[in-house]
């Protein structure tokens, strides 16, 4: 069968070379305008002192949950962060993934509320949504590093591909399990259906798509050790040079950065009712 193997891969690096050379300036553009708007906000979120973010966070996380356990828990994950000594890497990874968010929100939101309306659209896009989240994360680094380089643009567009699959289907779901009474009322009342949408269906939907941008961060935080092995700052490069040093403390505290960080922001993105 060897004789006869299909020449899929060589296409495939044909398809990028000519990508490259063809488009070489956009694929530039994109990734300076990423590397600028990330860099930038880091730079705000390091300018402010670690002291008063800690104390904004805990606020919001108060003010929206009303629990003064959350707050402790909050309080006591970041001073430890802080404390071991990767305050600058976590801000770098608070970038990052909520950037992934945002844009996996923007992308996704729209697709699943269409996907909803048409079934047609879920049946092409439920292959494409099962490949995404079934390849493995590091085949997504070859073609984002071919086009846009190292650094951590090609980091940000893996871990929105990575990611993404996730709020779509989250909010196919929950805009189908809507249930028609809600809709045939609203559309006796004369609802349009753009009024339907933000009346009815988005909030009856909300969880569920809370749901998938909490999985959404969850998923984008599972990428940073990854992102970190093409030029990505954060909390992966420190677990990265420990796995290359065999060095256990480093690769256990910064390990133990990115846990604590990933529990402050579930907690703090799910629903003000879901969280005890």
């Amino acid at each position: 069968m060897e004789n006869y193997k299909l020449p899929l891969g060589e296409y495939i690096e044909l398809f990028f070379d000519w990508l490259v050379g063809v488009a070489a300036g956009f694929f530039d553009a994109i990734s300076m305008s990423l590397e600028w708007l990330i860099t930038s906000f880091t730079d705000v979120l390091l300018w402010l002192p670690p002291a008063l973010f800690i104390a904004l966070l805990a606020g919001f996380a108060l003010w929206l949950h009303r629990s003064w356990g959350l707050l402790v828990f909050v309080v006591v994950s970041l001073l430890l962060i802080w404390n071991l000594g990767y305050w600058e890497e976590m801000m770098q990874t608070l970038s990052l993934v909520l950037f992934a968010t945002v844009f996996c929100v923007l992308l996704a939101l729209p697709l699943g509320i269409y996907a909803a309306h048409h079934p047609w659209m879920y049946t092409m896009l439920r292959p494409i949504l099962d490949l995404m989240q079934t390849v493995p994360p590091f085949v997504y680094l070859i073609p984002t590093l071919t086009l846009f380089g190292l650094g951590v643009v090609p980091g940000l567009i893996s871990t929105i591909i990575f990611a993404i699959a996730a709020p779509v289907r989250l909010t196919y779901l929950g805009i189908s399990a809507v249930p028609k009474e809600l809709v045939e009322a609203g559309q006796s009342f004369g609802a349009t259906h753009r009024q339907l949408l933000w009346r009815i269906e988005l909030p009856a939907a909300a969880s569920s798509i809370a749901a998938g941008i909490t999985q959404c961060i969850m998923l984008s935080l599972s990428m940073v050790v990854i992102a970190a092995l093409v030029g990505a700052d954060g909390l992966g490069k420190p677990v990265v040079r420990a796995l290359n040093t065999v060095d256990i403390a480093s690769g256990f505290e910064a390990g133990l950065a990115i846990v604590l960080l990933a529990i402050v922001l579930d907690r703090l993105f799910k629903q003000p009712e879901a969280v005890k």
